[in-house]
């Protein structure tokens, strides 16, 4: 069963690209673009977590989150305060006011995905695959550990991230420009073929001769993780 996140943000294009890497990574999204109508849809729906931007019109981010721990219905539901008040003040008041974590934007996506699971795991951890399989390979989020066929497969950190990520959500063909939004950030600026590298890097770990590649390259478009792939 796919947790539910509900993110109450106003930027468009956050929002946008929030859902997006949520979706990937398997989760069901809702969005709300003000504090009253998020406390609205809490009251028609729980979410199992709740990404909220500190300054949503209508009802402050700040507001909602004491009128969530107010209620018995609500009190215990996971919250991740989104803001760009980085000041150790305006981070310990967040806390206070009962989030449970506090991430400055901008921030990196691979690092909030990173923290909504490990407050998924805490709180519902039903909701959150400990590992990904596909054909012979075996990818354990939490050990960072990879086998196929058995065989133990040693990556460095950003070839673990990139294979997780195409793993995801196989047969989905990615762009470089997406794979280095969800591997990398979209806050760092690198080429594209640095994707092409590491890519290549990937392949030679993961394949051994006369196995097939589950890395599929689509001319012009990019990358897939071929999931009807099988070895001889």
């Amino acid at each position: 069963m796919n947790a539910r996140i509900l993110i109450v943000e106003d930027e468009e294009s956050l929002t946008t690209l929030l859902r997006y890497n949520l979706e990937a990574e398997g989760f069901e999204v809702v969005c709300a673009t003000r504090g009253d109508e998020a406390d609205l849809l809490l009251r028609e729906q729980l979410p199992d977590l709740i990404l909220l931007d500190w300054m949503v019109p209508g009802l402050s981010g700040i507001e909602l989150c004491r009128r969530i721990r107010a209620r018995r219905e609500t009190e215990r539901l996971p919250v991740i305060m989104l803001t760009a008040r980085g000041e150790e003040g305006d981070r310990v008041r967040g806390l206070a006011t009962g989030a449970d974590d506090y991430i400055v934007k901008p921030f990196s996506v691979p690092e909030l995905l990173a923290r909504v699971r490990a407050l998924l795991r805490r709180t519902k951890p039903t909701h959150v695959a400990g590992t990904l399989n596909a054909g012979d390979i075996e990818l354990d989020r939490v050990s960072h550990r990879i086998r196929r066929s058995g065989r133990e497969i040693h990556l460095g950190p950003t070839e673990f991230k990139l294979l997780e990520f195409l793993m995801r959500s196989p047969g989905r063909v990615f762009s470089r420009e997406q794979l280095l939004d969800g591997v990398w950030g979209h806050d760092v600026y690198i080429d594209e073929r640095t994707v092409d590298v590491h890519v290549g890097r990937l392949r030679k770990a993961i394949n051994r001769p006369k196995q097939n590649d589950p890395i599929r390259t689509v001319r012009g478009s990019g990358y897939s993780f071929d999931e009807m792939f099988t070895d001889a």
